[in-house]
């Protein structure tokens, strides 16, 4: 028996594993069922605009200092890192095709999601938590209100849409962080360095980039929704679900990032 242990508690940790990534996957299942319904049917409840509205804020234009301050940092520190092998080539002024092509295929969208991660993902489990232990979820049941509609749509749709805007704003500061610190320390002029961003950057850049922050918005809210909604044992387990949600959703993040870049390089993207 005692051999046997680490086998089942391996199966018992692998099928916890799929339980909790089925869960995600039925929830975004309702909240798309859900979106659909709120937005395009013409009968019945509409997608609460104004709760939208408030969410985007809070999500996405609060968060904006924050991400521009990160991918600013980036983008300098990549120029710094990147000058002196490219210095040994005469080739420094690639500096800045580097980092157009990082920043807008990569850095941009991915550090803008681990960002929102500590900045909304944590305090939407929070509050979804909260309304568990409160027990408004079934006074939103009691009164023939969908808990997925009122509560999760606007979340999902605002973290979606303002993490493709955030991205946006973090790909430019970025890119103009690399651009102070070329100008002021590599002798890269500003239309040079610009010159060089724009003959690197292709369409195809932007549109990953953006596409990849849209999943990424998808993948944060749901699981901070899924994670607290399922909260059990009052305030401690807001609190355990909190710390779940940032833990869990940098490691999805970071995979599903991998797979994203596996399948365009396949592609040829």
């Amino acid at each position: 028996m005692n051999a046997l242990s680490p086998i089942l508690a391996l199966f018992g940790s692998a099928r916890r594993a799929v339980e909790f990534i089925g869960g995600v996957g039925y929830l975004i299942r309702d909240t798309i069922s859900a979106s659909r319904r709120a937005l395009f049917s013409k009968r019945g409840r509409r997608l609460g605009w104004k709760n939208l509205w408030t969410q985007m804020d809070r999500v996405g234009v609060q968060s904006i200092p924050i991400v521009s301050l990160v991918l600013f940092c980036i983008g300098a520190i990549l120029a710094l890192q990147m000058a002196p092998i490219l210095r040994d080539y005469g080739m420094v002024a690639k500096v800045a095709d580097v980092i157009a092509i990082a920043i807008f295929r990569e850095l941009g969208p991915l550090m803008a999601a681990i960002v929102l991660t500590g900045f909304a993902g944590a305090s939407i489990a929070a509050e979804m938590g909260s309304t568990v232990v409160s027990e408004e979820i079934e006074a939103l049941q009691a009164h023939a209100i969908d808990p997925i509609r009122f509560l999760v749509v606007p979340r999902v749709l605002a973290t979606a849409i303002m993490l493709v805007c955030v991205s946006v704003v973090g790909d430019l500061l970025g890119v103009l962080g690399g651009m102070v610190v070329g100008q002021s320390f590599l002798g890269i002029g500003h239309e040079q360095y610009l010159a060089h961003t724009l003959d690197a950057l292709k369409l195809r850049d932007f549109i990953t980039g953006l596409g990849k922050a849209a999943v990424f918005g998808v993948i944060i809210s749901s699981l901070a929704c899924y994670l607290g909604l399922g909260v059990t044992g009052g305030a401690q387990g807001v609190g355990r679900a909190t710390t779940r949600t940032v833990v869990l959703t940098i490691v999805s993040l970071i995979a599903i990032d991998l797979v994203f870049n596996a399948v365009f390089f396949y592609l040829g993207l």
